[in-house]
């Protein structure tokens, strides 16, 4: 079963942690060992575990592209230690939008299955690359990218670290078409008219 990958894929993570010290920091350091959330008086080993993950472990197999954070919202222990993580699960055919994150760059370890990846820069020069099982990629940080499983019967997954324990996610399709930009400034950015606005807002509808 695809999980069974999945699991001894998280046997990896001693050394994604490596990959976590190498993305791009872009929190503040912080004047004490670790943060505690006004809640919490008692601290013992608890406070530093994480066990989220555990779900992902013999779960059913996903039937549309899925992100699973472990960032400081999920892991409070995180606050203040510049790292964090997502499990991204796609099955056949699907696609993480292109997006950007704002606070940190994004490395991606493949775990399983194959993967289109690709970047724009500030120039508009688009890095493309087909990913293997067992490599790695580099998203800059705040850089437009996506990820798109091509395969159209096996699923693929990845295990991405952050430089920062809020790497925060802007998806592009999202922040332009479902925010109440108006039909007609977009129309004209697009250089289309205002009907084939409103199907794309339609069809990224809830």
């Amino acid at each position: 079963m695809a999980y069974t990958t999945l699991k001894h894929g998280f046997l990896l993570l001693v050394a994604a942690l490596s990959i976590a010290q190498l993305a791009n920091a872009g929190d503040p350091d912080i004047l004490s060992d670790f943060i505690l959330p006004g809640n919490v008086t008692t601290v013992d080993g608890n406070f530093f575990t994480f066990t989220g993950l555990r779900k992902l472990i013999g779960a059913e197999d996903p039937t549309k592209f899925t992100v699973t954070k472990v960032s400081m919202a999920e892991f409070p222990a995180l606050n203040g230690q510049s790292v964090s993580y997502a499990v991204l699960q796609y099955p056949a055919g699907t696609v993480n939008p292109p997006h950007t994150h704002p606070r940190s760059a994004e490395f991606l370890f493949l775990i399983d299955g194959t993967l289109e990846v690709g970047i724009v820069d500030t120039t508009n020069k688009l890095y493309t690359q087909t990913l293997q099982s067992g490599d790695l990629f580099v998203f800059p940080k705040g850089l437009v990218h996506y990820q798109y499983n091509t395969n159209s019967e096996n699923w693929a997954v990845a295990l991405s670290a952050f430089g920062s324990a809020n790497a925060g996610a802007v998806s592009v399709p999202s922040s332009v078409f479902t925010t109440g930009i108006d039909d007609g400034i977009l129309a004209k950015s697009f250089k289309t008219d205002v009907a084939t606005i409103q199907k794309i807002k339609a069809g990224l509808a809830p």
